[in-house]
């Protein structure tokens, strides 16, 4: 049975993505306004972090990274500025769907104490469910000959997400709180939502450049 706390983080979601979809699509200054309030956002749910002073700084320089490179994707640095942001947004999504839902119907062992609702079930179900909804993404842009030369980079932006997600879960715990904020219902703060997308967008940046 579905608990009402999952009805809402798939509302929520659902809402969320429109909204994100809808302003990188039309791009321009509503785009970097966007952008821009969710870094503040996310350097002000960082800040909270109970941790070393020089792991916050770090934080601070690394979200300005990840955020500028967005920016940079979407401001077509590398041409094709929206395919690239999509493509490294289907990715992260795909592989936070797929994680949960492996995860929480085949459990099985856990990956590491850091982020203890991680499973390895739910690595698997992450990777089939990039490699399945990316597939989508490029067949529908027809661009689906490009998929297979792109095959391990996919990957490896898949496994930069999950592994951000582990390294917020960890400053979590460390920090004794389960979520960074309380902004987006069944979710928490943006940093509990793009802790993922934080490490994989760098990533995919110098991939692609």
């Amino acid at each position: 049975m579905i608990s009402n706390q999952l009805y809402l983080r798939i509302f929520s979601s659902i809402i969320m993505l429109l909204i994100c979809f809808y302003l990188i699509i039309e791009g321009s200054i509503l785009f970097n306004i966007f952008l821009l309030i969710c870094f503040f956002i996310s350097i002000n749910e960082w800040s909270k972090f109970k941790i070393k002073k020089s792991f916050i700084i770090f934080g601070y320089l690394f979200l300005l990274l990840s955020f500028f490179s967005v920016f940079l994707l979407r401001s077509n640095y590398l041409g094709e500025g929206l395919f690239y942001v999509f493509l490294i947004t289907t990715i992260c999504v795909s592989s936070d769907i797929g994680g949960f839902f492996a995860g929480k119907i085949f459990k099985g062992p856990k990956i590491t104490k850091i982020s203890p609702n991680k499973t390895y079930s739910g690595v698997i179900g992450a990777y089939l469910m990039t490699i399945f909804l990316t597939y989508l993404f490029y067949e529908i842009n027809n661009k689906d000959n490009l998929f297979f030369s792109n095959f391990f980079s996919i990957l490896i932006i898949s496994t930069a997400s999950q592994i951000g997600d582990i390294i917020v879960s960890y400053f979590k715990r460390l920090s004794n709180i389960k979520d960074t904020g309380n902004i987006i219902p069944g979710h928490g703060g943006i940093l509990d939502r793009i802790d993922g997308m934080i490490f994989a967008f760098p990533l995919a940046f110098l991939i692609f450049l």
